[in-house]
């Protein structure tokens, strides 16, 4: 039984990197480029025709960048997933692009094997952060905690061991990871996972990663 490919839009002001994009998906046998959009407003016009999975978006764009249409998209249609197109100058839209809902960020050179397998784990409810989107977010956080605070307050819905888990999906660790960190079945930390971002109104590992620092939860280098 064949599945369906996944639909991407992919956006962005500059025509050749757009153009290259889809050229490097299109080659891909399960991903399919279901439209182009060269700004914002456009992204969210064409994301509420076209319904695709992912949304490749740009951050800095003319009409509308990619920080607001992501909101736009997202309020439309909630299931849509957004991967971030950044480069290394742009880090530091990453905590307000998480707040807009965005899954995940990825480098503008990064490679056709790397955009692939980003696209995929997004779709999969996975969370795909650049390694310099990551370095950028624990040095904000960082700075931000040199006194912990105490975790509790918004964690308080939580169980001890989604607390637990919560810590370590922070640290960025895979469900398989932690199931055996922890000595439990994988399907019992996907169920944790779910609760977590249930009761704590998140979308998906992205969000849930940064509240876990945001709160305290997580110290950076400890």
């Amino acid at each position: 039984m064949s599945t369906m490919p996944i639909r991407v839009l992919v956006v962005d002001d500059q025509r050749m990197l757009r153009e290259s994009f889809a050229v490097l998906l299109n080659v891909q046998p399960d991903i399919v480029v279901a439209g182009e959009a060269s700004n914002g407003e456009e992204a969210v016009r064409q994301a509420r025709d076209l319904l695709p999975d992912v949304v490749l978006m740009d951050v800095r764009m003319p009409v509308l960048d990619g920080l607001e249409a992501t909101r736009r998209i997202l309020a439309h249609t909630p299931a849509i997933k957004v991967l971030m197109l950044t480069t290394f100058d742009e880090d530091e839209y990453v905590h307000e692009a998480i707040r807009a809902g965005a899954n995940g960020f990825l480098l503008k050179d990064s490679s056709a094997h790397q955009l692939a397998d980003a696209i995929r784990t997004t779709v999969s409810g996975g969370a795909v952060l650049a390694p310099s989107v990551t370095k950028r977010l624990m040095d904000d956080f960082s700075q931000r905690s040199a006194a912990p605070r105490s975790p509790s307050g918004r964690l308080a819905a939580l169980t001890n061991q989604e607390i637990k888990v919560l810590g370590l999906v922070a640290r960025g660790m895979s469900n398989a990871e932690i199931a055996i960190h922890l000595t439990v079945a994988e399907q019992t930390v996907k169920t944790h996972v779910s609760r977590i971002l249930m009761k704590l109104g998140l979308r998906d590992r992205t969000q849930a990663a940064v509240l876990a620092y945001e709160t305290g939860l997580v110290v950076p280098g400890r």
